[in-house]
């Protein structure tokens, strides 16, 4: 598809897996029309059974609205299927038939909820890596003292060569100055101390390629700098980066459990809190994990977002919101312009 050298917003159309998820066009759908109806340039593509989608949509009150449109596809991919299975007998399912618009030219992304393992093993089949680039890395952003840290990589790859984590670099530091129009980001390698003897082997050559690099390397960081935003990126392995993240969510979990629980203990802090109220609800909204939903599978000759899997309709808003900025903001060329700067264009793996 060809994109428009204007300033404004080019035309962007999004296939989402409308069938995906835990709670499929209950959330998808509400979702869809919400982005829409805030974005004029943007078009969107509902993936799965017909018959559900038309349902929610008569359910909510909505004619099937211009930019909008219904691609049927006969199988869903369960929550818990294995990726193989899903690629093997599941060829017309919505997940697939997403990742195929991309893959054709039909649609600029494809956004899902569905099962995390079956959507990357489906992407990376039909889409496969960009010349440079051996294996895809979740990203996604995480708040922090100076707005947000988008970090990677987040589970796909449990095990890294250096050479990974530097291609991890290249990819994030691409999506962030794009999507936050940062000229030069700076990276930073997650490690157990700042220094530069710190950390394993793997660790040590990642930094070397790095500071030989074109990129804005800011050296190594350690956990609290990610909350800190110390640097623009974070790269890491999968391995460590998903046990950050999960860790993350569940300090936010037991910190929101605790102040319920003092604010709740008696009449005095109980009046206390409706004082509090207003503070309250604004470190709610700062924290609230929908803003950050939509996890990027960088690295393909594709677009391919993640939604979590239970997100309700606010927080698959946002990951579509997430696939609509990087199609606006042509990622994979810059991604694909940087690879060459670092000339690491030489075929990959797949």
């Amino acid at each position: 598809m060809t994109t428009s050298q204007s300033t404004q917003p080019h035309s962007v159309i999004i296939a989402i897996d409308a069938m995906g998820g835990d709670h499929g066009p209950h959330v998808t759908v509400p979702a869809a029309l919400r982005i829409l109806d805030e974005n004029p340039h943007l078009e969107i593509i509902l993936v799965g059974r017909q018959d559900d989608i038309a349902a929610e949509l008569k359910k909510l009150h909505i004619a099937l609205p211009a930019r909008l449109r219904i691609h049927h596809a006969s199988e869903v991919v369960l929550m818990d299927e294995s990726p193989q299975s899903a690629m093997k007998n599941k060829k017309d399912s919505s997940m697939r038939v997403a990742i195929n618009l991309v893959k054709t030219g039909d649609a600029h992304a494809c956004v899902s909820a569905g099962n995390t393992g079956a959507l990357m093993a489906t992407a990376r089949f039909v889409l496969k890596t960009l010349p440079g680039i051996d294996r895809p890395a979740i990203a996604s952003t995480l708040p922090s003292e100076n707005g947000s840290t988008f970090m990677l990589d987040l589970g796909a790859n449990a095990d890294c060569t250096p050479e990974h984590l530097y291609q991890f670099a290249i990819m994030g530091a691409m999506v962030v100055s794009c999507i936050n129009n940062t000229p030069n980001p700076s990276i930073g390698l997650l490690n157990i101390g700042s220094e530069d003897i710190k950390g394993n082997e793997v660790a040590k050559q990642a930094a070397e390629l790095l500071r030989g690099s074109h990129l804005n390397f800011y050296g190594n960081v350690e956990g609290d700098d990610i909350f800190k935003g110390t640097t623009d990126v974070v790269v890491c392995d999968g391995f460590v980066g998903n046990v950050s993240l999960k860790t993350t969510e569940g300090l936010a979990h037991m910190m929101g459990k605790f102040l319920t629980q003092e604010f709740k203990r008696n009449w005095l802090t109980k009046l206390m809190a409706l004082g509090a109220f207003p503070v309250l609800k604004a470190f709610k909204k700062r924290l609230d994990p929908r803003r950050y939903n939509g996890a990027s599978f960088l690295g393909l000759r594709g677009i391919v977002v993640k939604s979590h899997g239970g997100a309700d309709a606010v927080g698959f808003y946002h990951a579509i919101h997430v696939a609509m900025e990087e199609a606006q903001s042509d990622v994979l060329q810059r991604i694909s312009a940087q690879l060459e700067i670092e000339h690491l264009t030489t075929t990959s793996s797949q």
